[in-house]
């Protein structure tokens, strides 16, 4: 569960740091932010492909 939440906080990370690019006009900042994201919920998408194969393999 840790890693979830650590994998949410990341992508919720770099939307903050997106928006403070934004804000300011920091494209490197914007730039860190979104792929912040995507790091995140590529984890994310990692995270639930091990949740379906553990549903899968646990269900005998």
């Amino acid at each position: 569960m840790s890693d979830k939440l650590e994998n949410k906080g990341e992508e919720l990370k770099g939307r903050a740091k997106e928006a403070v690019g934004d804000a300011t006009g920091n494209e490197q900042w914007q730039a860190e932010g979104k792929a912040d994201q995507a790091k995140g919920a590529l984890k994310q998408a990692g995270e639930k492909v091990k949740d379906a194969v553990k549903g899968v393999t646990h269900k005998d």
